[in-house]
C-alpha cells in the first residue's frame, strides 16, 4: 500500500461527518425476514450472535456470521433470513430481546446512517453500493472488539436503541471507510481525482476556496504541470474537463450553505458568483432544482455532528 493512499484514506475519514441511528437490536428465531430497503437511506446489519445470509439481487445469497456484517451504502433491495432460501415462508417478523439468548437465534444490529458534511456528499458516488465486514479480513481484524462493545451493550438493554451503540456503530463504520479508500476499484470521479498525488493539494485547495477565480492555468500550476499535459491527465482521472469539474465541487459545496441556512446570495459568493442569475443557471444544471426551491425544501438548518 502506497504512503499516498494511505493519506488519502486517513484524510477522507477525517473530513466525513456520520450519523448513525439503531432502527432495531435483538434477536431473529424461526423463518424469519429483515431488511431496511425501501427508505431511501443508506442502512447497516452487524451480526452479532449466530448467523444470516444476505440476499442481493442478482447475487447469490452471502453468508454473515458472528462479528460480520454489511454496509448498504445506498438504498438497494435486499433482505436477511436464517437460510439460504428466501422463498415465502421467510416472513417479516417481531424482534426479540437479546438476553436471554435464544437457541438458533440470531442477534443482529440494524440501524440506518447519513454522510453529514461537503465531503460525505462529495465521494458517496465514489463507493460501493456495498461494503461487507469479514471476521478474517486481516485489515479490519481491529473492528472485532467493537462488535464485542456492540454486543455487550444489547445484552444490557432491553431492545431499545442505545446511543452508545449508535456512537460505535459510526466508528465502525469509518474503519470500513478508511479501508474502502485504499482499494483500487473506488478510484473513480472525486476520489480518483485525490487519489493522484498530483491533483490532492488542488483538490485541497478547491475546497477550501471554491470562490477563488480559478482558471485552468491556475489549476495547472498547482499540480505543478503545463496547461495541456494537466487537462490531459486530469480528464484520465476524473474522466471530466477541471473546468466542470470545479463546476460541480462549486454548486454542491453551494448547496450545502444552503441546507446550513446561508441565502441564496450568499452562498453563490461563497463559491464566486456574483450575479445571482448565472448562479441559479449554474446551480440548476448540476443540481437539478433551483436554489430557492432547493431551500425552501430543506429548510431545517443540519445540526452539529458526530466525527
Amino acid at each position: 500500500m502506497s504512503t499516498e493512499t494511505d493519506r488519502l484514506a486517513h484524510w477522507l475519514v477525517s473530513g466525513l461527518e456520520l450519523d448513525a441511528t439503531v432502527f432495531h437490536v435483538g434477536q431473529y428465531c424461526g423463518p424469519w425476514r429483515a431488511s431496511t430497503a425501501g427508505r431511501e437511506k443508506a442502512s447497516f446489519h452487524l451480526v452479532l450472535r449466530g448467523q444470516s445470509y444476505l440476499h442481493l439481487d442478482g447475487q447469490a445469497p452471502i453468508a454473515l456470521g458472528e462479528r460480520e456484517g454489511v454496509f448498504l451504502l445506498r438504498d438497494i433491495p435486499h433482505c436477511l433470513t436464517p437460510e439460504p432460501d428466501a422463498g415465502p415462508a421467510f416472513e417479516p417478523c417481531d424482534m426479540q430481546p437479546m438476553v436471554p439468548a435464544l437457541d438458533g437465534a440470531c442477534g443482529l444490529a440494524c440501524g440506518f446512517f447519513q454522510f453529514r458534511g461537503l465531503l460525505g456528499e462529495l465521494f458517496r458516488g465514489a463507493f460501493p453500493d456495498y461494503v461487507l465486514i469479514r471476521a478474517d479480513s486481516a485489515a479490519l481484524k481491529a473492528v472485532a472488539p467493537l462488535f464485542d462493545l456492540i454486543l455487550a451493550e444489547a445484552e444490557r438493554g432491553d431492545g431499545a436503541p442505545s446511543p452508545l451503540i449508535e456512537r460505535l456503530t459510526e466508528l465502525l463504520f469509518f474503519y470500513v471507510i478508511r479501508e474502502v479508500a485504499r482499494r483500487d476499484d473506488v478510484a473513480a470521479g472525486l476520489l480518483a481525482v485525490a487519489r493522484r498525488p498530483e491533483f490532492a493539494p488542488l483538490l485541497d485547495d478547491l475546497l477550501r476556496e471554491p470562490g477563488k477565480p480559478w482558471s485552468i492555468e491556475d489549476m495547472a500550476r498547482v499540480a505543478r504541470m503545463s496547461r495541456a499535459s494537466f487537462c490531459r491527465h486530469f480528464v484520465e482521472a476524473s474522466g471530466q474537463p477541471p473546468a466542470q469539474f470545479l463546476l460541480q465541487v462549486r454548486m454542491k459545496i453551494a448547496a450545502r450553505r444552503l441546507q446550513s441556512g446561508d441565502s441564496v446570495l450568499r452562498a453563490a459568493e461563497h463559491v464566486g458568483y456574483y450575479s445571482q442569475a448565472a448562479f441559479t443557471r449554474a446551480f440548476k444544471k448540476v443540481i437539478g432544482e433551483q436554489p430557492g426551491a432547493f431551500q425552501r425544501a430543506r429548510r431545517n438548518p443540519l445540526p452539529h455532528t458526530h466525527r
